[in-house]
């Protein structure tokens, strides 16, 4: 097994290249959604993960598929890392009975029992409570199974997450808290939301490791899930990570992002970019070449046409299936 670049979930250099591969297919996908939501192809409202690969990747690559996680309304790059189909993924979002969730989750709300994707939410902090239920069924059900629940900064100041991570810590729950800080809360700046550096140190106050990555870069993201995943299996509690990252885009389709300047979005696009960054980590480690790279892209690309054909191609539920898969049998 040959691993060109140090990594603590030891993993190979085709599994990196795989991860590689994905965070394009995640890019791509997200940006044809943009172009969809633009032309009115695409109904509601959607949040884009653009600039956020890494932390969607290198948290789901850590995962065993029997592991579950709770998803955030800007959630496709972390279902689509958890092993979720792109041609379901896009069909739901198109609104058809072929998508995961039979056309009536939509963007916001896609979940996936078969690949442990608890759900996507709408609501801020929405996931904590869901991921801390999960994580007490593993315990009392006796699995090794943990819970990864993915959030944003901005639901750090929800009651759901203070009151989650107390009870998750007491009874030493197997979850990780994952924060995508991208930086902003709709449209302000977490620096006006709390009056801390990292909102890792939150943790202290809850007796369980807290640590600030760069989100950015995959291999910070890989080892740091790593540490708290097998911390959260061994049965000694929940860790709490940060991620630093950044969104490209606006909060949602309405966001015209003035809150922020052009130059900080340069800077992240520029000197930032997650793939970019990791394209070169790659080459310099003889991993791949730049004629490597450039198929993996193309392929990725024909995936994500292949997945619009499909969703193009199903249909829409009707109006008697409007109250059916509403309750458990």
């Amino acid at each position: 097994m040959s691993e060109s670049i140090p990594n603590k979930a030891h993993l190979d250099d085709a599994a990196l290249i795989e991860a590689f591969r994905k965070m394009w297919v995640i890019r791509l996908f997200e940006e044809k959604v943009d172009q969809f939501f633009a032309k009115g192809m695409i109904h509601g409202t959607t949040h884009l993960c653009v600039g956020q690969e890494a932390t969607a990747v290198g948290t789901g690559i850590v995962l065993r598929k029997s592991d579950w996680i709770t998803a955030t309304h800007r959630g496709h790059g972390q279902t689509i890392a958890k092993g979720t189909d792109i041609k379901r993924m896009m069909a739901e979002l198109f609104g058809k009975t072929s998508g995961t969730n039979k056309g009536k989750g939509g963007s916001m709300h896609i979940a996936e029992i078969e690949t442990g994707n608890l759900g996507a939410n709408g609501v801020v902090g929405g996931g904590y409570p869901i991921a801390v239920g999960a994580a007490l069924t593993a315990r009392l059900k006796k699995t090794d199974q943990i819970c990864l629940c993915y959030a944003g900064d901005g639901s750090s100041n929800e009651g759901s997450f203070h009151e989650s991570l107390n009870m998750a810590s007491i009874w030493k729950l197997p979850v990780v808290f994952f924060i995508d800080n991208n930086q902003y809360g709709m449209s302000g700046s977490i620096k006006e939301m709390v009056n801390i550096k990292d909102l890792s140190t939150r943790a202290i106050s809850y007796g369980m490791p807290g640590v600030t990555i760069d989100g950015n870069n995959l291999i910070e993201v890989i080892n740091a899930t790593y540490d708290a995943v097998e911390r959260a299996r061994k049965g000694e509690g929940p860790t709490l990570i940060e991620a630093k990252t950044y969104r490209w885009k606006g909060h949602s389709k309405s966001d015209a992002k003035k809150y922020r300047t052009r130059e900080e979005e340069d800077m992240w696009r520029t000197e930032r970019d997650p793939i970019a960054n990791f394209k070169k980590e790659l080459i310099t480690a003889g991993v791949l070449t730049e004629e490597k790279v450039e198929a993996i892209i193309a392929k990725a690309a024909e995936d994500i046409e292949a997945a619009v054909a499909f969703a193009e191609a199903g249909v829409r539920p009707n109006a008697d299936q409007l109250m059916t898969d509403i309750y458990a049998e």
